[in-house]
């Protein structure tokens, strides 16, 4: 085990993300993922409208996902996550196939969105820290061709992303300006966590 982590067991990742999980791999922190049971749009259709509805919308779907797994695992250290894509007043979710990530990325083309990513530490069922970080990305003016292209290089590992794509491979030439961190456009706001973790003990500082 990881010498910097001072826990008695790893923490658990309530999430099915790829991403999320290789962020935690790359950060040697240990760890076991358990996916939530979560009815992610009926609580996505309970929070009330507003302007920065699609943030609380992220913080209550990690928060959410946190709680549900710790109460499956009492005794637990439970990390929850969650990342929401917003153009405009639309969110957008994952496409189902390639041809609706056609569709996602025409939509975004030329256009700015944000992606709201937010995080939930649990501790034996109580929610002992949240974070919240928003990424500003700006698309250029995408051809269809160019999707085509993009699309057949990527191939349907780009269906697990919000934007159908991965900023730190093929997904980085679609954008023309990006305003955010790194982690938090990949899916879990990383530097918080971090030093939520090495404040609270669970890291040697």
């Amino acid at each position: 085990m990881f010498s910097l982590w001072q826990a008695q067991q790893p923490l658990v990742l309530a999430s099915g993300s790829a991403s999320r999980a290789k962020i935690l791999r790359e950060a040697r922190l240990p760890f076991e993922t358990l996916s939530p049971e979560v009815d992610e749009r009926a609580l996505e259709e309970a929070v009330a409208s507003g302007a920065d509805r699609p943030s609380r919308i992220a913080a209550a779907l990690a928060r959410e996902k946190a709680l549900e797994v710790s109460r499956r695992l009492p005794g637990r250290l439970v990390l929850g996550g969650d990342q929401l894509l917003a153009l405009d007043d639309d969110i957008i979710h994952k496409a189902s196939d390639l041809t609706a990530a056609h569709a996602t990325l025409r939509r975004l083309s030329g256009h700015t969105h944000h992606l709201h990513c937010a995080a939930c530490f649990v501790d034996d069922g109580k929610v002992a820290f949240e974070t919240l970080s928003t990424a500003r990305m700006t698309m250029h003016a995408l051809s269809d061709d160019f999707i085509t292209r993009y699309l057949e290089t990527v191939g349907e590992d780009v269906l697990g992303s919000v934007g159908c794509y991965h900023i730190e491979g093929a997904g980085v030439h679609l954008f023309d300006r990006i305003a955010g961190d790194h982690w938090t456009i990949r899916g879990l706001p990383l530097l918080p966590l971090l030093a939520f973790l090495r404040e609270s003990g669970y890291l040697c500082r």
